[in-house]
């Protein structure tokens, strides 16, 4: 099966996926807490005060300018100096970003967030392009992919199907139904967050 075929295969199983209307604002931080089949990919100090969750689509316009304009920012403020715990967790939108996230997992913790940083940097040159596949193993390489390892991926039902319980989770026990949604300490925010409005909501958590 090449990879045009792996990705035919994502479209059919997450054709019947639904996404739920948003019901709570705040949600359980024990229950929040427990990570996916994949285990999460933790930013920052364990004794961190702050505790950011993203739910995010690696083909989410919204998604992409958070991880570019605000992220950097935030994480040399807030996550490298100990204050802030950060985990991006998967809700894809559609197949490509399904199929964006597998290829994330695929190579262990370690490549997440480069992989992930790197698609959401460059998501205009194959998230919305007429050969995304080809353009998503063109831009891969500079992840260390070669064609093989490339196909593996997308062919790993087992990490498939993982990707999508993180995403169903979410719409099921944590009623996401859109990307970007944040829960800071369990307190839900739906779209993207400038670093004013992040400052704004952690400051009487850092007790600053």
């Amino acid at each position: 099966m090449n990879r045009r075929g792996a990705l035919r295969l994502l479209l059919i199983a997450s054709a019947s996926a639904t996404v739920k209307p948003a019901l709570a604002q705040n949600v359980s931080a024990r229950e929040l807490a427990e990570a996916g089949p994949l285990g999460d990919v933790v930013l920052g100090s364990p004794d961190a005060r702050v505790t950011i969750v993203e739910y995010a689509s690696l083909t989410c316009g919204h998604c992409a300018a958070f991880h570019r304009e605000t992220y950097p920012e935030l994480k040399r403020r807030y996550i490298d100096t100990g204050k802030v715990r950060f985990i991006l967790r998967e809700f894809p939108l559609d197949p490509l970003a399904t199929a964006g996230f597998m290829l994330a997992r695929c190579k262990g913790h370690a490549s997440y967030y480069p992989v992930t940083d790197l698609l959401f940097d460059h998501q205009k040159d194959w998230a919305f392009t007429a050969k995304p596949l080809d353009d998503l193993q063109a831009i891969l390489r500079q992840a260390g992919f070669q064609q093989e390892k490339f196909e593996s991926c997308l062919k790993d039902q087992k990490l498939y199907a993982s990707v999508s319980a993180v995403r169903r989770r979410a719409t099921e026990t944590f009623k996401v139904s859109s990307t970007p949604t944040f829960f800071i300490n369990g307190q839900r925010y739906a779209g993207n967050l400038s670093m004013e409005d992040i400052e704004k909501i952690i400051a009487p958590m850092l007790g600053s």
